[in-house]
């Protein structure tokens, strides 16, 4: 059984957003973009793309313009390419790729955030944590919203498979079979919209700069 919007808000009244530590004012004024998106903005063409929108990113990538100044494109730590090449199905580590930087995530729970916040790659680093509310997201943005049951970024611990099938509409996704097995919290991992969310600041609860589950800054309330 699928989940219906006002569902899916009660349950998860609040989505997260992890950024790189200063990003908040780019977002505000551009909006939250994806890898893709921000190719485009940046005017980033042809060849030029490839590694960083078609291929692993080992590393942050900074890019900048004459116009739109600078931005960091966060780096791929948790996806190996390995693991990702046995539990892709029907698509190409490249194809994954350019999938996923099509796309702009957030967490459906704030204990996923916090497991990211305290993974060996970005415990020491401080980030920017957009924290989001779900119903006027959905309301402005519904059509475009896809949800996964996996955490579709990482292929570090026991890399389920995942393809074009992972990222389901909201009709199309089996919550109910999923709530029963997982419970409400695990039900679904990630919430992702296409392209990008130009709008992004008119749905924000509260922007914070954390290291590990400590916040040292709180930029917006």
């Amino acid at each position: 059984m699928a989940i219906t919007p006002d569902r899916l808000c009660e349950l998860y009244p609040r989505v997260y957003h992890m950024a790189e530590e200063g990003a908040w004012d780019s977002i505000r004024q551009r909006g939250l973009l994806s890898t893709t998106a921000l190719l485009d903005l940046f005017e980033i063409h042809g060849n030029d793309r490839i590694p960083i929108e078609s291929q692993h990113r080992p590393q942050s990538v900074i890019l900048r313009h004459p116009v739109h100044g600078q931005v960091v494109i966060r780096d791929q730590i948790p996806m190996r390419e390995s693991s990702l090449r046995q539990c892709l199905v029907n698509m190409t580590p490249r194809q994954w790729y350019e999938f996923l930087n099509r796309r702009t995530f957030f967490w459906m729970t704030e204990e996923r955030l916090l497991t990211l916040l305290a993974a060996r790659a970005y415990r020491d680093r401080t980030h920017c944590v957009l924290t989001v509310d779900t119903t006027r997201l959905v309301a402005a943005h519904g059509d475009r919203i896809r949800l996964s049951p996996i955490n579709s970024g990482s292929t570090i611990y026991r890399a389920q498979p995942r393809g074009r099938q992972t990222f389901r509409t909201l009709p199309e996704y089996p919550f109910e079979e999923r709530r029963r097995l997982r419970g409400v919290r695990s039900a679904i991992a990630e919430m992702c919209v296409d392209y990008g969310v130009p709008d992004i600041a008119n749905f924000i609860i509260r922007v914070a700069h954390m290291r590990g589950p400590a916040e040292t800054e709180v930029i917006l309330e």
